[in-house]
């Protein structure tokens, strides 16, 4: 969520708490405040709050005790023969609360000296007079309050740069690119990032649309990969969270998709899951999809069932994500037929995640075949388990030790395979190749 759409409201009455905290209550009143935002963030009523109405105990003044009631009470009560080390005991006490009551009289009368003058330069400043006010160091401690930034209580100077809302964590340390190159090969970095080496945020957009030119004309991936990832780099040194950020890993995902990249692909699946909580806007419904097909592809039950499990109406009625649930549907009932139409009619890349897996789903509905017939054309086996060609299927047949023919001389077209030989042998080839899922860079 980027700090635009905070509602101005809020940020006043975190302005105006902020400067109504004393160096005594500073510590309480700030975890108060904090606490009284994420409350009002978690059940979405920042906008509907009337943050000016809402008050921070913490901020609330004290009751004054009464001394000397309190005093004559104490030497009524006390026994007769109290001993000196009570009396001293309790005039330390006394000596305590008078101390406490002129330290919450000079707070206060502190306080309100503040506000007197806070007040004066506000109107000098609507008068045309002054040029900052302590009202502005406010705004812009609200600004990091907010936002959760690093640093409790960052200092706001003329120094300072102007607040990114881009940056959701935006303090006084965060780094701001000066670098005008549009192409950096990545580099892991082993220090700390220097500026004139990091790219700012109007430099990377401009990246950002230069690459996806580059990879239509079928620029070589290796090097659209490196552009990406360094891309990415300066957008995580920058703390830059927003649609643009979405986006570039969107992009990357899908072209690592396209090249069975899956390390890289599941970097930028993992990094999509947690800008997607921000609530920062994007295609969810798509990349949830292909979450899904992923665990389908691991074959991670437990996980995928939570994960389907916490699907909201609205992911669920989105096409994708309906394709997605049909294609576990089909594998949990073992419906092969189903299966494949799936695969062939897949939505967006999910049929190149599905590429992953398929052949084992082609293996295991073989088995199933080959047990119900003595005899099968590769025309059925193509047509049947969605192979792009005869060719395709005798390669495949091939490669898991099942090609066995009654006419192994005749053309593809009329090859016929010997199921009661192959039903055999696919148990254990199952077993060999299959029993293991290995996902590189999995999340």
């Amino acid at each position: 969520m980027s700090a635009e759409s905070w509602p101005p409201q809020l940020k006043e009455w975190v302005a105006s708490c902020l400067g109504q905290m004393t160096d005594a209550i500073r510590e309480e009143a700030q975890a108060e405040l904090r606490q009284v935002i994420s409350d009002a963030y978690s059940s979405k009523t920042l906008w509907t709050t009337d943050w000016a109405g809402v008050q921070l105990k913490s901020l609330l003044p004290k009751p004054l005790p009464v001394i000397n009631n309190y005093g004559l009470k104490r030497k009524l009560d006390a026994p007769i023969g109290q001993s000196k080390k009570a009396k001293k005991n309790q005039a330390n006490k006394t000596a305590a609360a008078l101390a406490l009551d002129v330290g919450d009289r000079a707070a206060l009368n502190k306080r309100a000296e503040r506000f007197r003058r806070e007040h004066e330069l506000e109107k000098q400043k609507q008068n045309g007079g002054g040029q900052a006010s302590s009202f502005r160091n406010n705004q812009r401690l609200a600004h990091a309050f907010i936002n959760h930034s690093r640093s409790a209580t960052p200092s706001a100077n003329a120094d300072d740069p102007e607040v990114d809302p881009n940056v959701p964590n935006w303090d006084q340390h965060t780094i701001v690119g000066t670098s005008q190159e549009l192409f950096k090969e990545y580099l892991r970095l082993t220090s700390d990032p220097k500026p004139e080496q990091i790219r700012p945020y109007h430099v990377l957009q401009q990246t950002l649309t230069e690459l996806k030119k580059r990879w239509r004309e079928k620029t070589p991936y290796h090097w659209i990969c490196s552009q990406f990832k360094s891309l990415r780099q300066d957008l995580t040194v920058q703390r830059i969270k927003n649609d643009f950020t979405v986006a570039v890993y969107e992009i990357h995902a899908r072209m690592a998709l396209e090249v069975a990249d899956m390390v890289e692909y599941n970097q930028c699946q993992s990094s999509l899951k947690g800008l997607y909580e921000l609530g920062i806007p994007g295609n969810v419904e798509e990349f949830t999809a292909y979450r899904i097909l992923m665990l389908l592809h691991g074959r991670n039950r437990s996980e995928l069932n939570l994960y389907v499990s916490q699907l909201t109406s609205k992911q669920k009625g989105s096409a994708a994500v309906k394709h997605a649930l049909a294609v576990q549907r089909a594998l949990a009932l073992g419906n092969y037929h189903a299966l494949f139409d799936y695969y062939l009619n897949a939505p967006n890349m999910g049929a190149y995640i599905m590429d992953h897996f398929v052949d084992r789903e082609r293996l295991r509905a073989l088995l199933v075949i080959t047990k119900a017939y003595q005899r099968l054309s590769l025309g059925f086996i193509h047509q049947e388990l969605a192979f792009d060609s005869l060719s395709h299927v005798r390669e495949f047949l091939m490669s898991h030790r099942a090609a066995h023919f009654v006419n192994p001389n005749s053309p593809d077209a009329e090859k016929v395979l010997d199921c009661r030989v192959v039903s055999a042998e696919l148990p254990a080839v199952l077993e060999e190749k299959y029993s293991k899922v290995q996902i590189k860079g999995a999340i």
